[in-house]
């Protein structure tokens, strides 16, 4: 039963674990609980694990508070809100002692365990006093019933619970009185129920979040694809990916349209298979579109043929992979960083892929716009690699900047060239390194000038365009492939380091991995451990990364893979004296990676390596 012991709360550090039933409607209440802390200034994240089908299974939804503006996934829960009666004993045995549990009556939870404040509410009781609503409806009204219970319990202010309906409901009136009436049940409840309880766990004002919005990965990709100008997408619909082409939709309908006739000035076309979505859109990139598709894993095997041809053919497209777990259909409604080898060499035969490894909302959009850009700098396809817990799950981040630059539409050639060139006895060679950095020419469909025109081509060609099977012709087509990927290391986003300059251990990280490591380094650093981390933005890999590596003696590669795939590309591009510093921290269960594991695994082999040393520094550089 309930505590009426004076406690000293945790305020505005904890999480909020509810487990419902897919379908059910819970994402409406638990989006207006997390809202409703984050509008009280509080910084807060929200995980959401969900069911492969579309309904009837287990869900849960994860809210952490933060007063110290963590926001990566904790292991641990500290209230616990069950509404689902297959998996309840399974949530509560998960539950760590001590701890709050809000349950539905029915469930009949508190005689399981003696170690935890249970709360038993009555829910479907609750929601039948509300008048004129049918049995589908109560049921869905039951769920916003425990956000009141919540809101009661922690300290929330029902006012901005208020506000998070209205801005749900898009300022509907009606809906929002209904659900402030099922809420404010759950309120009452309490206050009648459990007039003395306290709970150690409260959520009070802060003023962490002015400024600030919530968003999920795939919505700001495709707010940046939007501002890059991206005209054409085609795609064949997948989890965890689709969601980001279903958002560019509402987008373009919006803000896409000539203002003169209202006629829709893109295309989203849904291909057959992922195979034909890349070939749609190489076809786009080659007449001058900027063109765009969005898959995940599986989608991506698919389209190697296609990522071959527009890399030996230097075809500009952008290919957004949100990846999640594998191999084979795997668990599509899982997270993980798993796709990198595949994605960096994709086709057979010689290829390297450009790649950008946002880490954060902000950098879903604005690196959208950094691959649209690159695509046509390089003249080939650029990955964008995100995962499901970056793109499906909700982040605070500060507002998107609107967009300052120009396009960078690359080396391209217009009518007037082609004759500046003829003029002066020259011609035009699609394939031709003029600058020395790799990058040929290209001219664009439409150009009136014969001199412009060329064949593109997926088998052997010259320099020219021209059909060939001569080794030596072969070869330096290849060779300047090799250039044009050398090139791009300086284009690329570059590295961000964190730390230092003085420390015992170096890390490195990608991806949605960014904000456990950092939530991990201050942990390392309350256990004397200096740390540097250095966060990997791109394929290939800038310069910095190998001084990087060079400066520390022990550098932990942090991935959320079973192979250390990230290792291995890095081992591919060192010198091979400073492989033997590197050190993997996997974690690959398919949740997300969380800064205890983090931190527990460097500290796992690091106490050994100071011991070594006699604690008076960093120690032998050891083995991997």
């Amino acid at each position: 039963m309930p505590s009426e012991n004076s406690q000293t709360p945790n305020v505005n550090d904890f999480s909020i674990h509810v487990a419902t039933i897919n379908g059910s409607g819970s994402q409406t209440s638990n989006n207006v609980l997390m809202r409703t802390i984050f509008q009280m200034g509080v910084p807060v994240s929200g995980k959401n694990l969900f069911p492969s089908n579309i309904q009837g299974l287990p869900t849960w939804f994860t809210i952490r508070a933060s007063k110290h503006g963590y926001i990566a996934r904790r292991k641990e829960v500290e209230v616990l809100v069950c509404m689902n009666p297959e998996t309840a004993l399974d949530d509560l045995k998960a539950l760590p002692p001590n701890r709050v549990c809000i349950y539905d009556a029915p469930l009949k939870l508190s005689n399981k365990r003696t170690d935890c404040t249970f709360f038993e509410i009555p829910f479907a009781r609750l929601v039948a006093e509300i008048p004129e609503t049918d049995a589908r409806l109560k049921k869905l009204l039951a769920n916003m019933c425990y956000v009141g219970v919540a809101a009661e319990l922690l300290g929330l202010d029902l006012a901005e619970s208020e506000k998070a309906l209205m801005k749900h409901f898009k300022g509907k009136t009606k809906p929002v009185a209904l659900n402030m009436k099922a809420l404010n049940l759950g309120v009452d409840y309490v206050r009648k129920t459990y007039p003395k309880a306290q709970v150690p766990y409260r959520i009070e004002r802060m003023n962490a979040t002015g400024g600030k919005i919530i968003v999920d990965g795939n919505m700001a990709c495709a707010i940046g694809a939007l501002m890059a100008g991206c005209s054409v997408i085609a795609w064949y619909p997948i989890t965890p990916s689709s969601s980001l082409v279903e958002s560019f939709i509402d987008l373009a309908k919006k803000y896409r349209h000539d203002p003169q006739t209202g006629k829709a000035t893109y295309a989203v076309i849904q291909a057959e298979d992922e195979l034909a979505s890349l070939g749609m859109v190489l076809s786009a990139g080659w007449a001058g579109a900027r063109a765009m598709t969005s898959t995940s894993g599986p989608g991506i095997s698919l389209m190697a043929e296609f990522a071959g041809f527009g890399y030996y053919a230097e075809v500009p497209a952008v290919i957004v992979d949100v990846q999640r777990v594998g191999p084979s259909t795997g668990l599509p409604t899982r997270t993980q960083q798993a796709d990198l080898l595949e994605v960096a060499y994709l086709s057979h035969g010689d290829t390297k892929h450009i790649a950008l490894l946002p880490g954060t909302v902000e950098e879903c959009y604005s690196m959208m716009q950094d691959a649209f850009d690159l695509a046509e700098r390089f003249q080939t396809p650029v990955f964008v690699l995100s995962d499901l817990d970056l793109g499906m799950n909700n982040w605070m981040a500060d507002p998107f900047p609107y967009p300052t630059k120009d396009f960078d539409r690359g080396k391209v050639y217009t009518d007037a060239d082609i004759e500046k060139l003829r003029a002066a006895g020259k011609k035009f060679e699609r394939y031709r390194d003029v600058e020395s950095d790799g990058i040929p020419w290209r001219t664009l469909p439409g150009n009136p000038e014969e001199g412009g025109s060329y064949f593109t081509r997926g088998s052997g060609h010259d320099e020219a365009a021209r059909y060939t099977e001569r080794p030596e012709e072969y070869q330096r087509v290849m060779d300047r492939l090799a250039r044009k990927y050398e090139t791009a290391r300086e284009w690329v986003p570059k590295p961000e380091l964190t730390g230092g300059p003085v420390a015992d251990i170096g890390i490195i990280a990608f991806g949605s991995s960014h904000t456990p490591v950092l939530e991990a380094m201050d942990q390392l650093s309350a256990d004397g451990i200096r740390t540097a981390y250095l966060r990997l933005r791109a394929l290939p890999f800038h310069r910095s990364v190998q001084e990087f590596v060079a400066l520390h003696p022990r550098v932990y590669v942090v991935e959320q893979n079973r192979d250390a795939q990230m290792l291995k590309l890095l081992k591919a591009d060192l010198p091979a004296e400073l492989c033997t510093r590197l050190r993997s921290i996997l974690h690959y269960d398919g949740l997300p990676v969380y800064a205890d594991a983090i931190h527990e695994g460097i500290k796992r082999m690091e106490v050994p390596q100071r011991v070594v040393s006699g604690g008076k520094g960093p120690g032998t550089r050891g083995e991997e």
